[in-house]
């Protein structure tokens, strides 16, 4: 509730019947009841139009999936890398175990960086003066 313990709860009304007093307490809890009941209300008419527009595949869905709180990094890092495993050992359509190259194999760039200049000649501008 609003991450309010017991006794929490129970300072507060009572701070709130010190401020508002005994003669006006009652009139501000019937207010607070109405609040309440129209917050439900709306929500439980949200929730019903919702699933009118949405129909049956609202019933559906595996909420507890989508649940955040569920969300852990470094399970979810461990099963794609399982799952790079796993893969790599499938048999292809012959029987034989398909070949795999490792990850950290990149080939070296051979491409110059910049325009090449004839021998001798430098750029007509300097880089290292900017």
């Amino acid at each position: 509730m609003l991450g309010i313990n017991g006794l929490e709860l129970v300072v507060l009304v009572l701070i709130a019947v010190m401020v508002l007093g005994p003669e006006r307490l009652p009139e501000y809890a019937a207010q607070l009841a109405r609040l309440v009941k129209g917050l439900r209300r709306m929500a439980t008419g949200a929730r019903e139009q919702l699933r009118e527009e949405v129909g049956p595949e609202l019933d559906e869905v595996d909420w507890r999936k989508l649940d955040p709180r569920q969300y852990d990094p470094r399970r979810i890092i461990k099963e794609a890398l399982l799952d790079d495993v796993e893969d790599a050992f499938k048999p292809v359509s012959n029987g034989a175990p398909r070949p795999v190259a490792p990850a950290a194999v990149r080939p070296a760039l051979s491409v110059p960086v910049g325009p090449r200049l004839p021998a001798g000649q430098s750029a007509p501008y300097d880089l290292e003066a900017t």
